[in-house]
């Protein structure tokens, strides 16, 4: 019981800072491109992992290799999705597709456990995945489809990341570790793909963007590994939806968003089917 209260604690607090990443990437996304955006919130984190490893003097040997490449790689995908979301659709929006990650956990252990949902949890998750359109139903109308869809996937990636992150946490893998690895392939891959890209100056005006999307990501990212090492798979999964109320907030201070109603269900039927199937 500790354990899952403590599993609950990380796992506020790593929404509340999620929210707050969300926010940096909206506010620098007229600056810099999704991929730009990936690379510093990883390379930024991975500097802080590194000074954390040594002071701490953490091995980064492991013998889950796969487990944690394919935890990183899925992570950088859903994470590139997110942001493309981010910056193209309201805050709260894009937030709202990339958590419906819980409904995708609850498919995704179905689906490796080799066990038929019961049809409680399938009318659970049909309200969840209602509630998905009802929020893209506004959005399919304007010329954000695309954004909205890729929003969507970033919830799919989202949700098999975090399989993948409770599977090392079985074999205590420890968190930095695990961070680690997930931000160096991030930033090798982005890396990469902006080579592809013309050189950005912007970075010397808005540099206080990219620090704070660096910082805000490492402690959101800590916490949220350390939530998955020891609390409860689906109970965190539900927690996780604390970040719309959050990023809802800001959105609406910064940024002066509003939804109309039908986003506003949408919303509401997905937070509480999360909720419900994570208790599940």
């Amino acid at each position: 019981m500790p354990q899952v209260q403590n599993g609950v604690i990380w796992m506020i607090i790593a929404t509340f800072f999620f929210a707050f990443m969300g926010m940096f990437v909206k506010l620098g996304s007229p600056y810099f491109s999704e991929i730009e955006l990936v690379f510093y919130r990883s390379f930024i984190s991975l500097i802080f992992i590194i000074l954390i490893i040594v002071n701490k003097k953490i091995s980064l040997k492991t013998n889950f290799k796969k487990l944690h490449f394919y935890r990183s790689f899925v992570g950088f995908l859903s994470l590139l999705a997110f942001f493309y979301a981010i910056s193209h659709l309201p805050l709260s929006t894009a937030i709202s597709l990339n958590y419906t990650s819980p409904l995708f956990v609850a498919l995704l252990i179905t689906f490796f456990l080799n066990k038929k949902p019961s049809f409680y949890v399938c009318c659970l998750l049909l309200i969840g995945f209602f509630g998905a359109f009802l929020i893209l139903k506004p959005t399919l109308i304007g010329n954000s489809a695309f954004a909205g869809f890729i929003g969507l996937l970033s919830g799919f990636g989202a949700g098999l990341a975090y399989l993948f992150m409770a599977q090392l946490g079985k074999v205590n893998e420890p968190d930095t570790r695990v961070v680690f690895y997930f931000t160096l392939l991030s930033s090798i891959c982005a890396g990469l793909l902006m080579l592809l890209e013309d050189t950005n100056s912007e970075i010397f005006q808005h540099w206080w963007l990219l620090l704070g999307l660096g910082v805000s990501a490492t402690i959101a990212q800590l916490a949220l590994t350390k939530a998955y090492r020891v609390g409860n798979t689906l109970k965190n999964a539900g927690l996780s939806y604390l970040t719309i109320l959050f990023s809802s907030i800001l959105g609406l201070i910064v940024f002066s968003e509003t939804l109309d109603v039908l986003s506003l269900v949408g919303i509401l039927l997905i937070i509480i089917s999360g909720i419900v199937v994570s208790k599940k």
